[in-house]
């Protein structure tokens, strides 16, 4: 049987696709990088840049991903985890999937398991609540913001409504006072047992599994998990309990009935535009 021929590019090609990706990463690194000079700090836009490992020049790095080959492309540039062959250069998947087998396999087993669980829509965002709860105005993470409800309000609306949370990596960031609260205990044990792609987390963190998964994935796949990742943070702190109005960012009341209909809402959209990315994850570890 003959193996297919991989996609050989020519250097024009390439490196357009290349300055494309490096072009739509840039609108996202531009304003971040100037904020970080300046010491201004912003609770959203600069979230995915200091909550996940993947430092600016790694998001703005071009991988055309597995399979590919580049014609007339240096060695040098690219790195170890390529090879070069008669027709060009590319990655060295073999090289990649027996230096990083365990994790590769561990974020498959993630992938897999929390696409074939049904979504859940009902937490309604009480994770950021219990990251507050029992706390003063000094005490919160984004304490330069305030909080839309005094913290006596915030609290009761926590017990009111009640915790939901399925994400480890968000129940670790809940107040001592606040993890009682939460109907589950998630650890990094039960993490494949519990995640679920309802959660906004778990849909943000797409982005991180992506580039965990460089060189193996396209660049380009990378960049569309951060955009979707990049709206759902803005969701995340709009329907948290700080005033983030004046930064361009509208509450989302999830204290109200209205207010928790639409968050329902979004996160399912968020959900059903999750899937294919997790999707396309899985084919290329699978390819």
């Amino acid at each position: 049987m003959t193996a297919a021929l991989a996609p050989a590019l020519d250097v024009a090609d390439w490196q357009a696709r290349r300055r494309a990706h490096e072009e739509r990463v840039d609108a996202w690194l531009t304003p971040h990088l100037a904020r970080r000079r300046s010491g201004v700090k912003h609770p959203v836009e600069d979230f995915l840049f200091t909550y996940y490992s993947h430092r600016p020049a790694q998001l703005r790095r071009w991988h055309p991903g597995a399979g590919v080959v580049l014609r007339d492309a240096d060695p040098a540039e690219f790195g170890r985890d390529y090879r070069a062959t008669t027709a060009g250069l590319t990655v060295d998947t073999d090289a990649v999937r027996a230096r990083r087998a365990e994790p590769i396999d561990w974020i498959r087993r993630l992938l897999k398991a929390t696409a074939g669980r049904p979504a859940q829509f009902g937490c309604f965002g009480m994770h950021e609540w219990a990251m507050v709860y029992r706390q003063t105005q000094e005490e919160v993470r984004h304490n330069a913001w305030p909080l839309r409800l005094s913290p006596a309000d915030t609290a009761a609306v926590v017990e009111e409504r009640g915790v939901r949370c399925s994400h480890f990596d968000a129940y670790r960031f809940f107040t001592a006072p606040a993890r009682p609260l939460n109907v589950l205990t998630p650890s990094r044990e039960a993490q494949h047992a519990l995640e679920q792609p309802g959660c906004l987390h778990a849909n943000m963190d797409i982005y991180k599994w992506a580039y965990k998964l460089c060189p193996l994935v396209p660049s380009e796949l990378v960049a569309d998990c951060f955009a979707l990742a990049r709206e759902i943070r803005a969701l995340d702190m709009r329907a948290s309990p700080y005033d983030l109005a004046d930064l361009g960012y509208p509450p989302v009341q999830v204290e109200t009935p209205e207010g928790r209909a639409e968050y329902a809402a979004a996160q399912r959209s968020f959900a059903e535009r999750a899937a294919p990315l997790r999707a396309r994850l899985l084919a290329a570890i699978d390819g």
